[in-house]
């Protein structure tokens, strides 16, 4: 990757995305128009996974790629509560369901595609125990708390907090986030940075303007991919009820669309033997997608008087916490081949599976 000079698909792809956009809305979104969109999608989010890149370069890890998970995960928010507002009676589920398939594509699909490949290219690749498994002790807290706990104390109809409790839920997952960040960050930044790479010396960073050039179109590249997302929902939506599919089937596209530049992301890493980067930035990724995600919808929610539907049924329920159990045995040694990368997509395969046919 060239960091003095910027590549013309890595600005120009971003600009076709927003002026497609237009399109769409001066137009509509069907036939040809749908195509073309699904394909700028797909070539910006490759555009802002570069861009990624560039300012991890320059801030260094583990911050680098914690810049992209929480830069996603607050489109993702913006994205879940435009489509919310537009229908609250039947979107009452839609956060739960986004919140639950991002987990389960994190976890299990992104996760899984990182050590199979990793495992295939490098035979067996390394990270730092200590922070996979301050991120996973965050993460069955954050998942418990706010995705089990409502099926137990909820008073009102169906898997519902209270107003007391759902207030709780999303100022416990706000404080826990914050905390992981702290450490993440700052007390043990150790935990997160791989021995190769505290030992590499590094190439020479981008410079200033080079970096706030990429920032900006960072940002400008993840509003695009979620604003097609979004111009693209009523076709997935039409498409899932042709098929008959379940309505939680949208939540997963949705959470898929929006992980996609933290997926390619961390592939790159895993097939270049940076197996500790593809963890930070999904580990990251799920913790943001909860701990932000959930404040925010909780607001919003109590403000509109739309009912929130945050407790997981019974399959989704053994599910999660068999992701939970296979991550704790996978992430629990420092080391990882392609036999636990198998592991994980299968569980990937079982979910999507029930999703479709439940």
């Amino acid at each position: 990757m060239t960091l003095d000079r910027m590549p013309l698909w890595t600005w120009v792809s971003p600009a076709a995305a927003w002026a497609i956009m237009l399109l769409m809305l001066l137009a509509g979104g069907r036939g040809l128009v749908s195509i073309v969109a699904a394909a700028a999608l797909l070539v910006t989010v490759s555009a802002a996974v570069y861009h990624a890149e560039v300012i991890a370069h320059r801030t260094g890890e583990p911050l680098g790629t914690l810049v992209l998970a929480v830069s996603v995960t607050i489109i993702e928010v913006a994205l879940i509560v435009s489509v919310m507002i537009s229908a609250p009676e039947e979107k009452a589920g839609l956060a739960r369901d986004t919140v639950f398939a991002a987990v389960m594509i994190v976890m299990n699909g992104i996760v899984g595609l990182c050590l199979l490949l990793g495992g295939m290219r490098h035979h067996e690749q390394g990270f730092q125990l200590q922070g996979a498994s301050a991120a996973l002790a965050v993460l069955a807290a954050m998942t418990t708390l706010t995705m089990v706990v409502p099926n137990v104390v909820a008073k009102a109809a169906g898997p519902m907090f209270t107003t007391p409790q759902l207030i709780f839920a999303g100022s416990v997952s706000l404080v826990l986030y914050c905390a992981f960040i702290f450490v993440q960050t700052v007390r043990h930044r150790d935990y997160f940075v791989s021995e190769e790479a505290e030992q590499t010396s590094p190439d020479t960073p981008p410079s200033n303007r080079r970096t706030v050039s990429s920032v900006a179109l960072l940002l400008i590249s993840l509003v695009a991919v979620v604003g097609l997302a979004k111009l693209l929902t009523p076709t997935v939506e039409a498409a899932i009820a042709r098929f008959g599919m379940p309505k939680p089937v949208v939540g997963i596209v949705i959470a898929a669309v929006v992980l996609l530049p933290e997926c390619v992301a961390a592939l790159k890493a895993a097939r270049a033997n940076q197996l500790q980067n593809s963890l930070n930035l999904a580990l990251g990724s799920v913790l943001a997608a909860i701990g932000l995600t959930v404040p925010v919808v909780a607001f919003v929610s109590l403000s509109i008087g739309q009912p929130l539907a945050m407790g997981l049924d019974d399959k989704d329920r053994v599910l999660l916490t068999l992701t939970l159990f296979i991550s704790v045995i996978t992430l629990g040694t420092g080391r990882t081949t392609i036999l636990q990368g198998v592991v994980h997509l299968v569980i990937f395969g079982v979910f999507l599976f029930f999703a479709v046919s439940p």
